[in-house]
Formats: C-alpha cells, structure tokens, sequence
C-alpha cells in the first residue's frame, strides 16, 4: 500500500510540474465587453471584437486554451449604453459599446441623472453611424412625431441608450411621458415582436443600419421609420457636437420607399483608464490586424475606416494602450 501511495504522489508532482512548465497552471486574462440586446448590433460588435481576439492569438502566437498569456474575452448581452458606462466605472466589465452622447455625458458629468460622472472613461475607438429610428405599426396612423400623442410607445429599458435618447427628444419638445397614451419600457429584443402583436403602437431605437430588429417589424409586419426633422430636432443637432443628421435610404427594408430622415450619434467602444495599456493594446491590435474581416461580421461595419474610428464619436479621451498602438502603425 505504501509503494502506491508513493507510486501516486509522485505521479501527481510530475503531473503539476508539467502544468507549471506548459503554463497550463497558471491564470488566462479574462475579460468582458458590455454589448446590448441579442438582436442589437452591440451584441455583434462585442462577439465580433473576442472573434478577432481570439483570431490573432490562434494566428500569430499559436497560444493554447489556459495558457498564461492567454486572452479570454465574452460579450454578454446587456441593458446598453448606460449601463455598461457605469459597470465599466464600477470594474465589473472592462469594456463597453455605448452611444457617443452618452459617453460625452459621463466623462462631462452632464447628465448625472442619467449617468454617473466618469472622469476615467477612456476611449478605444468608434465601430459605426447608429441613427435613432421611430418604427410605427402598419395599423397605428402615426405618421409624424406628432401623431405619435396618445399613442402606445415602448421608449425601451432602463439603462439603454436608446430609452436616454428618447427622453432627450421629449424634452427638446417640452413633453411628458403623459402625451402618450401609454408607454412600456420593453428591451430591444421584444419590441418588433411587440409591434406586430399590436401591443404598442411605436417604439424608438438607436441602431446601425440595417438591423436584424427593425427589420422583423418591416418585413414581419409591414412597420414604417418615421422622419424626424421637427423644429425642435434640427435645434439639438446644432446644439450638440454629438449628434448628427442621419438618413435611413431607400430600400434598405421592405417599407423603405423613400429616404427616411432623422438624426444620430456613433457607437464607441470604451473602457476605464484603470484597465491596462497591455489588455487595451492587444484587443485593438486584434480588431485593426484583422479589419477586413471584421468589417464582414455585420453590414454596419462595412464603411469602418481606421482613420475615422479614432476621432468620430470619441466622447471620452483615447485609452494609451490604445495611442500606443495608433502610433505604432502610423495612425497618429
């Protein structure tokens, strides 16, 4: 009995041995990216980011599952913009996809009512245009932002950005929640489901073009983008620097028979200056190395240009790991 226990003990600091030379033992990096709802293109920036991750780590250093220098990334599926601001303040995600207004707002501390002041909010770059989009349901007669008064409108969860936009549009008309007729605050996930079941009227998105949600309502159900150049819009647009007017093209889903105008802002991917220059670096060099393919992951990525993602819809400063590697490749 005694030969066997020796006989086990050795074998096992063999065993533990050969994991601390394999580094197999010891601790991958592992990291999260706060996107949005599943069939929003936040959720496909964050899982196309770890995509590129994990291509760059597999082409050039051949690294296996539980090395040491291992990267391991996720994109879990979130309430948006503000939410993920404020868990990257918190350190429980590293990264976020949020809305460039709401990025000026946290880093500004313009809208502590709405998100937290954040002066470590730093920026790793833009991913693409989102304009923000009224849908209306084929049955609901609303033809404008102002047959939209007493209407069912979802104006979308707490914490996303579309739900911070939506109530920056009513107060730049000077109105109430009480101008509809109801209001629901369903994720971006139930709201075209919503839409052609007739349980709201309207609901208000900020989203690339084109969207796998919208378009469930435009071809599921025959819903409409509104224009949205009131008076009051074209105001907010020349009083903020970000904001911009956006047009959603004709033919871009099965409703769109003309060129539908509204306004918008740029999807940033952020993080905290407390995430490292090392971890920064090595997931923007995996998404710029690998652009091309990363531009392939969805069709709002397709016009992404290296050197307008380090300045478009940058709220927050750049991260140094981030300048490190813009500087390396001649980008700045």
């Amino acid at each position: 009995m005694k030969k066997v226990i020796t006989s086990l003990s050795s074998a096992l600091l063999i065993f533990v041995a050969s994991l601390s030379f394999t580094g197999v033992a010891k601790s991958a990096t592992y990291f999260s990216i706060g996107t949005g709802g599943p069939t929003g293109v936040y959720f496909q920036v964050g899982n196309a980011i770890c995509k590129m991750v994990s291509t760059i780590q597999s082409k050039e250093h051949g690294r296996k599952k539980g090395s040491a220098d291992a990267l391991r990334c996720s994109a879990p599926s979130t309430g948006g913009s503000t939410y993920n601001i404020g868990q990257i303040m918190e350190g429980e995600l590293q990264f976020g996809v949020a809305q460039s207004d709401w990025g000026y707002h946290a880093y500004n501390g313009t809208k502590p009512d709405k998100v937290k002041p954040f002066k470590k909010l730093r920026s790793v770059f833009s991913a693409h245009p989102e304009p923000f989009q009224i849908l209306v349901s084929k049955k609901s007669g609303i033809t404008d932002w102002n047959s939209l008064k007493g209407k069912k409108v979802n104006i979308g969860n707490p914490g996303s950005g579309q739900r911070g936009t939506f109530e920056v549009i009513m107060e730049a008309h000077n109105k109430k929640m009480s101008y509809f007729g109801s209001t629901s605050e369903l994720s971006s996930s139930e709201q075209s489901g919503a839409l052609c079941d007739g349980k709201i009227d309207a609901f208000g998105y900020t989203v690339g073009v084109p969207n796998s949600g919208v378009r469930q309502a435009t071809d599921g159900c025959g819903a409409k983008i509104i224009d949205l150049n009131t008076k009051a819009i074209k105001k907010l647009v020349a009083d903020n620097p970000f904001y911009a007017f956006a047009t959603v093209p004709a033919g871009t889903y099965a409703t769109s028979d003309k060129d539908v105008t509204t306004f918008g802002v740029m999807a940033s991917v952020l993080t905290s200056a407390d995430v490292s220059d090392d971890l920064v670096y090595a997931v923007v060099k995996a998404v710029m190395e690998n652009l091309d393919s990363f531009k392939k992951q969805h069709p709002a990525f397709e016009n992404l240009d290296p050197k307008k993602m380090i300045v478009d819809g940058l709220s927050a400063p750049l991260h140094n790991g981030a300048i490190k590697y813009y500087k390396e490749i001649g980008l700045m």
